[in-house]
């Protein structure tokens, strides 16, 4: 039975004070044993917790660095800090008192400075908001005081010496800026107690086995390539059976659904962006644009504005209502050098992507559909725990980062809102990461081993419809403007491939798996019966390979199970006297004389019916 999590925003739990207050007894420690050292910010982040150091240059003049010594030692004077029980004081401090306070450190006295003009907050984030309504706060334990407004615990004593860990430094830029100072960054974990820490120490061991950068290379499913360029993978065999089972899974649920299938080119010319409006908001995020013949044209960073164009290639009606035009469409955006991760965060992504265009009453029972085709491919891979979040916009960016229609974004969230609350899915809100045409659902799923993913997303628009001129005739004989739904349940092929790397380590179910099964025959006398077995399954639908090389079985047996082969058939004289099967299941299991027919209906079965059992 499939779950959706449900949490306390993790601002407001024990768990943020807890690893909020080691930052800032990190950061003493820092302080007492390199008292040079300038401070820069230090907030808890998902796993733990992080805070960045200036620590000047050596003798030669190169950026000093913390050794695993280092880290040792700040680890070692943290539990003596953590032992005296220090209470956490919160004060209220003047401009000119911070000024004072934190003469010595650059870097609390330039975010005192955006704090004044309403720039960013006390993390250097950049943040809009008048500075008449400022409050600069700062907390103090034992003899280190920090800017900022908390939450912590009540004292050091309260966070158990035996239950955090720094895990590794890292040199970053100051405010993520690269012409700005680089700083060196010491991330570390911090639990409730030493059982927490060491289950946590125990998933990061097995999230860096499963994790999906390393499988994809030993399992063939992708690589990347410097002379092609970051963020662009290149597909191998495997991968691209993989790509293909998805596409064939959403073709069918989508055929199934009604929709109806188109495809788009991958440029478009300057003018379809503009129209669309993506271009203002998403230009950083574009390609560059080409010129021939005095016209611009871009890479699609999305689909929708050609579907637009499609709806638009004839007249509509009411009964053409609801309209689902679905592609696996190619986009391209430019992401940052240093947000490019793997498949999860690539330049070059293939969509599952549909609009559907639809009246007003028609938007609840097709947004419920859509939640619906979420939780069916949720129950399939076998992902019980995630969260829905309805994204909603901020007025006072209403022209700037969204459309400025306060009435359509009103009555368009209340719409999604209506439909989760009826949908029985619980959900979160989130104010401020809408697109800027729209509401939408963010899902946010997690793997076997915990980590998190943003994997689909689900928007209503209302902005675009009019851009285009998109209109039906209504029952009444005039014309009315549709709503569209962007709905992309599978995300990014390649995000979701990555995310099902790490969630199955590799070990896909037997549909999914790019080789199903590998004969080994015992000797080179058995190399005939080996090429009939594999000729029956692969008539029989079933991928497979006869291995036939010049190793030993038993490493031929192994080199399957590295490729995470679901099923190994050793065939040898007692098999092929009997058209047999010795079948060795990755899970471990072993079965013999099992007869070739018996096997081809009994994974014929399992792949048909998408099962994930062996």
């Amino acid at each position: 039975m499939q779950t959706v999590e449900s949490m306390e925003p993790y601002e407001q739990s024990e768990l943020y004070k807890l690893r909020h207050t080691t930052a800032h007894v990190m950061a003493q420690a820092v302080l007492e044993l390199f008292p040079g050292a300038k401070i820069g910010i230090g907030p808890p982040i998902d796993d733990g917790f992080y805070y960045d150091f200036d620590l000047g240059e050596d003798d030669n003049g190169r950026r000093r660095t913390f050794t695993a010594a280092d880290l040792e030692r700040i680890e070692k004077r943290m539990r003596q800090i953590l032992a005296g029980k220090h209470p956490l004081r919160y004060r209220v401090v003047t401009a000119d008192e911070a000024r004072e306070l934190f003469q010595d450190q650059p870097y609390k006295l330039e975010i005192i400075e955006g704090l004044l003009r309403g720039e960013f907050n006390e993390y250097g984030d950049e943040e809009e908001g008048p500075a008449a309504d400022l409050v600069i706060s700062t907390y103090r334990h034992d003899t280190f005081e920090d800017l900022c407004k908390g939450p912590h615990v009540a004292h050091t004593g309260l966070i158990p010496v035996d239950a955090f860990q720094l895990m590794s430094s890292a040199a970053t830029y100051w405010r993520g800026d690269e012409s700005r100072p680089m700083l060196q960054r010491i991330y570390g974990t911090a639990w409730f107690s030493k059982k927490d820490l060491k289950r946590h120490l125990q998933l990061l061991e097995e999230a860096k086995k499963r994790d999906h950068r390393k499988l994809g290379r030993e399992l063939e499913i992708y690589i990347m390539d410097e002379e092609v360029g970051p963020g662009l993978p290149l597909w191998l065999p495997n991968g691209v059976i993989l790509r293909e089972e998805l596409e064939k899974l959403a073709f069918e649920l989508e055929d199934a659904g009604g929709y109806q299938r188109v495809a788009t080119p991958h440029i478009a010319k300057e003018e379809l962006y503009l129209r669309s409006g993506h271009l203002p908001y998403y230009t950083e995020s574009m390609y560059p644009p080409m010129e021939r013949e005095d016209i611009r044209y871009y890479l699609k960073p999305m689909n929708c504005p050609f579907h637009h164009k499609i709806y638009a290639s004839k007249p509509r009606s009411y009964r053409d209502l609801p309209l689902r035009l679905a592609e696996f469409g190619m986009v391209y955006r430019y992401e940052q050098s240093g947000e490019l991760f793997g498949l999860m965060r690539v330049r070059g992504a293939e969509q599952n992507d549909a609009h559907i265009y639809c009246a007003e009453d028609q938007v609840e029972a097709e947004f419920m559909a859509v939640i619906d085709l979420y939780r069916y491919y949720f129950e399939l891979f076998g992902i019980d725990r995630y969260v829905m979040r309805l994204s909603l916009h901020e007025k006072r960016e209403l022209g700037i980062k969204y459309a400025d229609d306060e009435a359509a974004w009103l009555k368009t969230e209340d719409i999604v809102r209506q439909v989760m609350k009826a949908s029985g899915v619980p959900f979160e809100e989130a104010r401020g990461e809408a697109a800027f045409y729209g509401p939408k659902i963010d899902v946010q799923a997690w793997s076997v081993i915990g980590r998190e993913f943003s994997l689909a997303t689900n928007q209503v628009d209302f902005v675009q419809p009019a851009r285009f001129g998109l209109t039906f005739t209504n029952r009444d004989g005039q014309p009315e403007m549709p709503y569209c739904i962007h709905r992309a349940p599978l995300g990014a092929h390649e995000r979701y491939i990555g995310f099902l790397i790490e969630h199955y380590g590799g070990n896909f179910p037997v549909w999914l798996a790019p080789e199903q099964a590998r004969v080994i025959p015992i000797t080179d006398a058995h190399h005939e019966y080996a090429r009939q077995v594999a000729a029956r399954l692969h008539e029989a639908g079933i991928r497979v390979r006869a291995d036939l090389g010049n190793d030993r079985m038993g490493n031929k047996i192994r080199a399957a199970q590295g490729m995470k082969v679901p099923y190994m058939l050793i065939v040898g004289d007692q098999e092929a006297a009997a058209e047999t099967l010795a079948v060795r299941y990755r899970d471990g299991e072993q079965r013999n004389d099992m007869g070739l027919g018996e096997f081809v209906a009994h994974v014929g079965k399992r792949i048909r019916t998408r099962s994930p059992e062996l």
